[in-house]
């Protein structure tokens, strides 16, 4: 059975909650689910100490935290990110979970399990724009080296109480919600994208003239020489 990580932005449930387990309702038979959700699984944020870029995230202090939901995603063979929009971005709890993140961007030490991995982003507003909401994940996924992401939005319109929308307008979000998630019924993994490709090649570049002048190794440059990505220069 393949494996799911799904993150959720707000212990509220309400919409966001109703949206996402009509999502898992359609991989049921397939997927077997993993779930986190903010803050109660990671209430930290960063506090910029930066331990994680010069030496390892192991030793963030928060590492008990975000190290169990990391090592979920590195498993997973799909990642679903659910959250309200909150002035038409994503809730803070689930930014501060993606800064920890920033340390296996692709131009610091990436991990290629994230290579083949397929993600959804579910989000909801009352009426906002939901896109630079869903973008503020993307971009950390894109940079994660995640090849595949879809996006599904929904504004609310007619409040922000589940239980206060119309019979007719849950019915809608629900049946758009099982049909999007369809989409990932029955796949394979993704294949490597172009973008993908065009920023490991970028950071490859990067580390590869910082290797030559770098009398010991970094943290970084130490992972791509581990991962056969670099040669490191004698």
């Amino acid at each position: 059975m393949k494996k799911a990580v799904i993150i959720t932005g707000t212990e509220v449930k309400g919409c966001t909650y109703h949206i996402k387990e009509a999502f898992l309702q359609e991989l049921s038979g397939e997927y077997k689910a993993t779930e986190f959700t903010l803050p109660k699984d990671m209430p930290h944020f960063c506090c910029g100490c930066k331990v994680c870029f010069f030496d390892s995230e192991s030793r963030c202090p928060h590492a008990k935290s975000v190290m169990p939901i990391w090592n979920a995603m590195l498993q997973a063979d799909l990642l679903v990110f659910a959250a309200p929009v909150y002035v038409m971005r994503v809730p803070g709890q689930l930014k501060a979970l993606l800064d920890h993140f920033g340390c296996h961007w692709m131009v610091h030490r990436p991990d290629s399990a994230m290579f083949n991995k397929r993600a959804a982003i579910l989000t909801q507003s009352v009426g906002a724009p939901n896109g630079a909401a869903q973008k503020d994940i993307a971009t950390s996924l894109s940079w994660l080296g995640v090849p595949s992401v879809k996006r599904l939005g929904f504004g609310l319109m007619e409040g922000v109480i589940w239980d206060e929308l119309s019979a007719q307008r849950k019915e809608k979000i629900i049946a758009k919600t099982k049909r999007f998630a369809k989409g990932f019924v029955g796949i394979k993994p993704a294949k490597k994208s172009l973008k993908t490709r065009v920023l490991f090649l970028v950071a490859k570049q990067l580390h590869k003239g910082l290797l030559k002048k770098e009398a010991k190794l970094s943290a970084d440059n130490r992972h791509w020489v581990e991962q056969g990505w670099l040669k490191e220069s004698k």
